[in-house]
């Protein structure tokens, strides 16, 4: 089983079919719970999953690593929590999952701007069909569906760069972490703030005892334990043994997943979607790494 989940493609595979889903968690967990109540649960509940091996990761890491170990929750863990709960107020599952594919574009434009990592002019020119696959998404989401605004959706991008960021700084800083101690380490320095937002909102006092509170309550369980805390961690062990552009294109697979669930749970599907998502999975395909360009790092 070990091996198995050394195989980078098995990694890809479960990431895609476990953030694809996640999407629709989300949407049912809000028939209940509020943005922050959902995210604040997300990020409390892996903490207290993983803190009994992050607690004693953080104690030996130095004062720099833990910088960019907080960094890397703030921007990978904290911040998109409640980003995408917030857009999904307003936005379908099945437009935030084809967003969320915008993910290995910003990994090439932040790791351009921010740490140098130098690139093809083909992958900048993916990376500019990507933006224009979403800016199609969002105006005609707005033209179409008095659900969708574009200033929702803009958070979803928003969320996706963030997610973009902190897979750049695991790569460039953060590469000498086991992919275990760092998740757990990420999640109990976020667990103590998580855990005030959910008693200042009410999470606790608030609780019904109806059969919707604990159906929702279910969904939630299920995003926060398998779509965070267990996802995360085979994910930063993906960008650890391969790169994070080739991590990122989880993408490729997880807009699919999250259409299919939106169908099923019978939201529309605009043309424009397929259009907007062919042409951001079109520029990540010119972004992708090629294979002799893909380091394997043994752990």
């Amino acid at each position: 089983m070990g091996k198995l989940f050394e195989n980078r493609w098995i990694l890809l595979i479960i990431l895609a079919l476990t953030w694809g889903s996640s999407f629709i968690l989300i949407k049912k967990s809000l028939l209940v719970f509020t943005p922050y109540q959902i995210g604040a649960f997300r990020v409390a509940i892996s903490g207290l999953i993983l803190c009994y091996i992050g607690f004693p990761a953080i104690r030996k890491m130095s004062k720099k690593t833990l910088f960019w170990v907080a960094l890397t929750g703030f921007f990978g863990n904290f911040l998109p929590m409640y980003l995408f709960p917030i857009a999904q107020t307003r936005v379908s599952s099945s437009l935030a999952g084809i967003l969320d594919s915008l993910v290995p574009v910003f990994v090439l434009v932040l790791g351009f701007f921010l740490f140098g990592i130098k690139s093809k002019w083909l992958q900048f020119f993916g990376a500019i069909i990507g933006f224009a696959g979403a800016a199609l998404l969002m105006y005609f989401s707005e033209a179409t569906s008095e659900e969708s605004k574009i200033g929702y959706a803009l958070l979803v991008v928003l969320a996706t760069a963030f997610y973009a960021l902190a897979a750049l700084i695991i790569k460039q800083k953060l590469q000498h972490v086991p992919s275990l101690k760092l998740s757990g380490a990420v999640f109990s320095i976020w667990m103590i703030p998580s855990l005030l937002i959910l008693i200042f909102t009410g999470f606790f006092t608030n609780l019904q005892n109806t059969p919707e509170t604990w159906e929702s309550l279910g969904f939630l369980s299920i995003l926060s334990v398998v779509g965070t805390a267990i996802a995360i961690v085979l994910y930063y062990k993906l960008i650890q043994n391969t790169t994070p552009v080739f991590a990122s294109t989880v993408t490729y697979l997880m807009p699919l997943v999250a259409v299919v669930w939106g169908l099923l749970d019978g939201e529309k599907f605009s043309f424009w979607y397929v259009i907007g998502g062919l042409l951001i999975l079109w520029g990540i395909y010119l972004i992708r790494e090629k294979k002799k360009n893909i380091k394997l790092v043994a752990r």
